[in-house]
């Protein structure tokens, strides 16, 4: 009989912990963004654009009635100073990864946990992807950038409430940007033909970041769902891209819309 009871009392944890690990995957669905542009577009005016978001799905309803919406010019008062001494403690490491086209822009994606982590605030964020935008989408005292690239890393403790982090860094014309270079060369024949392109190992440290100190705030996601649980930082120094550089990464970003 104890054998009997023994045996109920495991398949039932057992089912327990099944659905609790679904719930929790389920959680982070939600919060992530929407990797299919057919469920969104950025046509101002359109059935799907910007100003639809929040009607478009009922996840993604902090679109329209947020109160800590993404993004913002780095002058707002909501943004703190984080200075040199208070440095991001930075442990990326070397992992293979994926080239992949999301419509809405090209992400570069690592296996997640497997490309290292960031720590902030003695949490440990585990980065997934990086990509682009261009113009900047936050902006310095009015002034918005010719490009700003995301860093995307993710919590997977459920007691986390900011759950996401992004590491952001503006770029201007000028010199060239070696990972930025190197990047192009591989994705330039990238189509809508070709979703998805293995990139071998690649190594997130080579990715330039400068500043003596970052700009942090509270904040959302900036696309659907828009998902109110990122804490945003910004590196203060503008880098510099070179113009051939910046041109085609924008017409492949682009390209990938249609």
């Amino acid at each position: 009989m104890n054998q009997h009871r023994d045996h109920y009392l495991f398949f039932t944890a057992a089912l327990i912990f099944v659905f609790l690990l679904l719930l929790l995957s389920c959680h982070a669905a939600q919060e992530n963004e929407v990797e299919d542009e057919r469920e969104f577009d950025y046509t101002p005016g359109s059935e799907k654009g910007p100003e639809r978001w929040g009607e478009l799905n009922k996840d993604w309803a902090s679109c329209n009635s947020g109160n800590l919406q993404s993004p913002i010019d780095l002058s707002n008062r909501r943004v703190k100073v984080i200075r040199k001494s208070l440095r991001l403690k930075k442990n990326y490491k070397p992992f293979s990864s994926v080239l992949k086209n999301r419509g809405h822009d090209i992400s570069l994606q690592w296996e997640a946990h497997n490309a290292g982590s960031i720590e902030i605030n003695g949490n440990e964020y585990f980065l997934q992807q990086c990509h682009w935008h261009s113009p900047s989408e936050h902006s310095i005292n009015g002034r918005r950038y010719d490009m700003e690239l995301h860093m995307v890393h993710v919590n997977t403790d459920p007691n986390v409430k900011y759950n996401i982090t992004v590491i952001g860094q503006l770029y201007k014309i000028g010199p060239p940007d070696v990972f930025l270079s190197k990047l192009l060369r591989e994705i330039s024949s990238m189509s809508d033909q070709k979703q998805e392109r293995e990139m071998g190992v690649i190594d997130p440290r080579k990715i330039k970041m400068g500043g003596k100190k970052y700009y942090r705030y509270l904040g959302s996601l900036t696309v659907p769902p828009c998902t109110e649980a990122v804490i945003w930082t910004i590196n203060s120094k503008v880098l510099s891209i070179k113009l051939p550089t910046f041109t085609n990464l924008i017409y492949f970003d682009f390209f990938a819309s249609k």
